[in-house]
């Protein structure tokens, strides 16, 4: 049984799933891309593709997973936010765009947040769970 999320992982659920979405969307453009003969030297669109596919899909079943109240989404959420700060790094100063990578981090830093709050972390130890757990005023044993 799924405990129904708090308000601040329903809020980091719509960041990632949104960030999952744009990958997938991204490897659309890729194939696109790929179709029509574009061709930057040193790019495999098709390998890009499938590389936006799978890492793009499975950060927005993370934010699916968050949404609906299952708690493995947090670990692929808390790592592609994770894997986002070096990319808002390059953005902003590797490559010159600015606006860019503020953006970036700042969406990446909000979800860490949104996903470390005290409410997301009791949601996550179980601590609203109404069953199963022992408890000090529970003078039975623990039947775990």
């Amino acid at each position: 049984m799924t405990v129904p999320p708090p308000t601040s992982v329903r809020r980091a659920a719509v960041l990632v799933a949104l960030e999952g979405a744009t990958g997938v969307l991204a490897a659309i453009v890729y194939v696109v891309s790929g179709i029509r003969g574009g061709d930057e030297p040193g790019l495999n669109m098709f390998g890009t593709a499938g590389w936006f596919v799978i890492f793009g899909g499975a950060v927005l079943a993370a934010g699916w997973a968050l949404w609906t109240g299952h708690r493995w989404g947090r670990g692929v959420a808390v790592f592609a936010q994770l894997l986002l700060l070096p990319v808002a790094w390059y953005l902003g100063v590797g490559s010159g765009r600015l606006i860019y990578g503020i953006g970036l981090a700042i969406v990446a830093i909000v979800t860490l947040a949104l996903l470390f709050s005290p409410s997301a972390v009791r949601w996550l130890s179980g601590a609203h769970d109404s069953g199963g757990s022992a408890r000090a005023d529970n003078s039975g044993p623990d039947t775990r």
